[in-house]
């Protein structure tokens, strides 16, 4: 008997392969793909590598009309270049499973995973069932106790739940997307525009964020604040009232003690409270504490947290369960972490405890447990796979630790008759902060020790005008989180649908803005089909998928109903087609307009100075061409951002983004940017009227002045035997090195 174990990453077909041999796995390659070739219990076994998705969706006719419904699982690499790689492996696959007499599926035990399975099982090895290994970790027990206790199918409902969901995002993603496409095109323009299931409620989203930061009014306040010392320890409040509204009501209280050197400390407050650990990370909380943290984004997170999986040092990361069963093993796992010098001090402080239960949450997820280490030393880390270790390390630590306890002191000073409050806080126990530590949040305000009665100098009394603050934009950690709030996505696909709203252009920065074609689609879709953008239909139907799993409901029943309720919309969208596609065209060329507008001309003072493209690169023009012809040269290889700013000659000022370096805000007329001192100034001027000869370093010519729409520079006169080029600035600091 020959039995074929398919795996869903290479490095999980090395490690179940190591696990199961009786003795050292074989490793085979054919057409530049390694396998494995084992023994285990006296029975031949391959194990062998899907990477991936081998066969993806798509439809039986090639065509660019919409509504198109009929589709199929088709290899990967015939419709898609960029898996061009794949075809080697599913070759292999299907040379090596002739000779299998049974299956068993290996992949990562979720819902793509089971898909992946599946696909390979029916379609490369021409079977319509297989064996199923369910396991959380790559640690070798886990995987030897898995194959041994394997099921004897695939979880159907897991693998007809992922089917259906391939489905849905490919009949929503691709026909919502040809209709904006084609409807640009009918309105005479052209340009591939998207949308899909989650992509429009998750535009929806952040566009109602922007309008109603845009639509904002603020309001002003005034506060009175007082500040004091005792014993270098600060003591900071604020007048009882807070914010004050009336600004004639804060200038007579402010007027009535701006001058006051004492204050007496009226009342002290005292109030004790536990702080209880954290849950264990799930994947948005983890997504969510990385940000916080690092700010790494989330699709990054998931990366680093499934690197470190493979390498069986955390267990499997797409889960959505805030739960530690005892089965892991706690206590071998902190034993591990013990011999870890990073981790010894805080397990060994755990493990004298008598009894080991972590704090738990309420999520539960049927595949999987909450993220945890394996207690297996990680080697060779860096970059954020070694953060995101540790703060999963410290996590898990952390929810067996005690309950921390603080305390907060709230001072109320009466000055005159006015009365303020100063809020202090400190921790008292430590209990699982000092597991989590440097990562646990909230700063300590510790305030000196006071008595009531007792008379406090003042250093300083003042009156602030503030404002009332739009809402926060969201962050791509805020918005995966709000996306699971309001069940939109998957665990596994929620940082994709950010990434994707990025990629389209739809919204940008860390601090999330919908830009302004972002804005418009939204806006136009809302008007016309506002059945794309609704998130109780996205909700609905994953409701429904979750019942397919469960097996309470068919895949057929679902798509029915998809297909009817996506062909109402599509007929709809048809009728206002031309209307849609017009105001898109419109939305795109104002969005380029305003990304590409730097200012007005200096020059003419008519027109406007864009961004251009020419054959040597980007650079800066009036519109006005040609009755203008003002150009400016852009400095390469970063991100140029408008500012509205205007230079002290009149000159727009634009942002300049470079990798590793904060932004820099550069006038356009170059010489306003100038660190040279006036005699290098001069020597500038002498080189541009001739007065001054610079001789060329690699051949001995003459230097000259050259002009292009960049600006000017000296080049060579052996030009093109010499090709040397030159920026005058940095020919005239040659000249003139600093001095120690």
């Amino acid at each position: 008997m020959t039995e074929l174990i398919i795996t869903e990453k290479p490095s999980a077909a090395k490690k179940i392969a190591e696990a199961l041999s009786d003795k050292k796995p074989m490793r085979e390659k054919t057409n530049g793909v390694y396998y494995y070739k084992i023994n285990h219990g006296g029975q031949k076994i391959y194990v062998v590598s899907a990477v991936g998705h081998l066969y993806t969706v798509a439809e039986k006719k090639k065509s660019f009309e919409y509504p198109s419904y009929d589709i199929q699982w088709v290899p990967t690499h015939e419709v898609d270049k960029k898996a061009s790689f794949s075809k080697k492996y599913l070759e292999v696959i299907k040379k090596i499973s002739k000779e299998a007499d049974s299956f068993t599926v290996a992949c990562d035990y979720d819902v793509e995973g089971e898909v992946i399975g599946l696909n390979v099982v029916r379609y490369a090895c021409k079977q319509k069932d297989a064996s199923r290994m369910k396991f959380s970790t790559l640690v070798k027990e886990d995987l030897i106790s898995s194959y041994e206790g394997k099921m004897k199918s695939v979880d159907w409902g897991q693998a007809l739940a992922g089917e259906t969901r391939h489905f849905l995002d490919w009949l929503y993603g691709i026909n919502l997307s040809r209709a904006l496409t084609l409807a640009v095109k009918t309105a005479g323009s052209f340009k591939i525009m998207s949308s899909g299931r989650v992509q429009g409620p998750a535009l929806k989203i952040v566009v109602d964020r922007e309008k109603e930061i845009r639509a904002f009014k603020p309001e002003p306040y005034w506060e009175i604040h007082l500040k004091a010392e005792k014993d270098k320890k600060k003591i900071e409040a604020k007048h009882e009232k807070d914010k004050i509204w009336d600004k004639e009501e804060a200038t007579k209280i402010y007027g009535s003690v701006k001058d006051e050197k004492q204050g007496s400390i009226a009342k002290i407050e005292k109030r004790n409270f536990k702080q209880a650990p954290p849950f264990p990370f799930d994947l948005g909380s983890l997504q969510s504490e990385a940000y916080r943290l690092f700010k790494i984004p989330p699709k990054a997170t998931l990366q680093s947290a499934q690197n470190l999986y493979l390498k069986g040092v955390t267990s499997y990361p797409r889960t959505s369960s805030q739960k530690i069963p005892p089965g892991i093993g706690y206590k071998k796992i902190l034993s591990a972490l013990a011999k870890n010098p990073a981790y010894t001090s805080k397990a060994n402080i755990l493990l004298g405890k008598t009894s080991l239960k972590p704090n738990e949450g309420k999520k539960t997820d049927p595949a999987h447990p909450a993220i945890y280490p394996t207690g297996l030393i990680a080697k060779d880390l860096d970059g954020y796979d070694k953060k995101v270790y540790d703060l999963i390390v410290k996590r898990f630590l952390a929810t067996f630790g005690e309950w921390a306890e603080k305390e907060t002191i709230t001072l109320k000073i009466k000055v005159k008759e006015e009365m303020f409050n100063a809020k202090g806080t400190k921790t008292v126990f430590k209990g699982w902060h000092e597991l989590y530590e440097p990562y646990v949040s909230g700063k300590e305000d510790e305030l000196p020790v006071l008595s009531e009665g007792e008379t406090i100098k003042i250093d300083e009394i003042g009156l602030d005008e503030k404002e009332t603050q739009p809402p926060k934009r969201y962050t791509p950690a805020s918005l995966v989180s709000e996306l699971e709030k309001r069940g939109l996505g998957t665990k596994a696909t929620r940082a994709d649908i950010v990434e994707s709203l990025y990629t389209r252009g739809y919204i940008i920065e860390q601090s999330i803005q919908a830009t302004e074609i972002g804005i418009r689609v939204e806006t136009t879709l809302e008007k016309y089909v506002p059945e794309i953008l609704d998130e109780e239909l996205t909700k609905q139907f994953e409701e429904q998928m979750e019942l397919i799993r469960e097996q309470k409901t068919k895949p057929e029943e679902v798509l029915s109903h998809a297909k009817k309720t996506l062909t109402k919309i599509l007929e709809n969208f048809k009728s206002h087609e031309k209307n849609v596609g017009k105001e898109l065209i419109k939305a795109n060329k104002d969005s380029e307009m305003a990304k590409n507008l730097l200012g007005k001309c200096p020059v003419c003072k008519e027109g406007n100075i864009m961004i251009r493209k020419g054959k040597f690169g980007r650079f800066a023009a009036c519109d006005k061409y040609p009755d203008c012809k003002t150009t400016f040269n852009l400095p390469k290889n970063v991100v140029i951002k408008p500012t509205d700013k205007v230079s002290p000659k009149g000159y727009p000022v634009i942002q300049v983004l470079r990798k590793g370096r904060g932004p820099q805000e550069l006038s356009l007329n170059a010489e306003e940017n100038s660190h040279l001192d006036g005699e290098e100034k001069k020597e500038v001027e002498d080189i541009k009227n001739g007065t001054i000869k610079k001789k060329c370093p690699k051949c001995g010519g003459d230097m000259r002045v050259m002009r292009s729409i960049y600006g000017e520079f000296l080049g060579c006169s052996n030009y093109p035997e010499c090709k040397n080029t030159e920026s005058i600035e940095q020919a005239v600091k040659e000249d003139h090195p600093k001095k120690d």
